[in-house]
């Protein structure tokens, strides 16, 4: 397995280049590279912060559904559940734990969004 460079040390070398050359670029060039590096900055930090959201994310929804298994699988059932209204916003914990994912979701997508607490 390759250790050197890191995933994010490939991602940060590539918006380093982008942001290099964005200033020599025509106007139409330059907001694509803008829109480049924006996108490797969202996947800077799914691979930085992902990780612990989705186990974060697996504990609450392990908790409102009662049973463990893997994120894809407990939130199809989570899903499913709330699609089936058989989960409700009385359910015990449900809304607290959709908008704690929710708010970790939203600091890897858009981490100038700002909320009300």
């Amino acid at each position: 397995m390759i250790t050197h460079p890191s995933t994010e040390e490939l991602v940060e070398a590539v918006a380093g280049w982008i942001d290099a050359i964005r200033p020599g670029l025509d106007p139409r060039n330059a907001f694509l590279a803008r829109v480049a590096a924006n996108a490797l900055a969202t996947v800077r930090r799914e691979l930085t912060q992902g990780p612990a959201a989705e186990a974060a994310a697996v504990a609450r929804m392990s908790e409102v559904l009662g049973r463990t298994g893997d994120y894809d699988d407990l939130n199809g059932e989570l899903c499913a559940r709330i699609r089936a209204g058989e989960l409700t916003v009385e359910t015990p914990g449900l809304l607290a734990a959709l908008r704690v994912m929710a708010l970790d979701q939203l600091a890897i997508d858009q981490p100038n969004y700002r909320h009300e607490s």
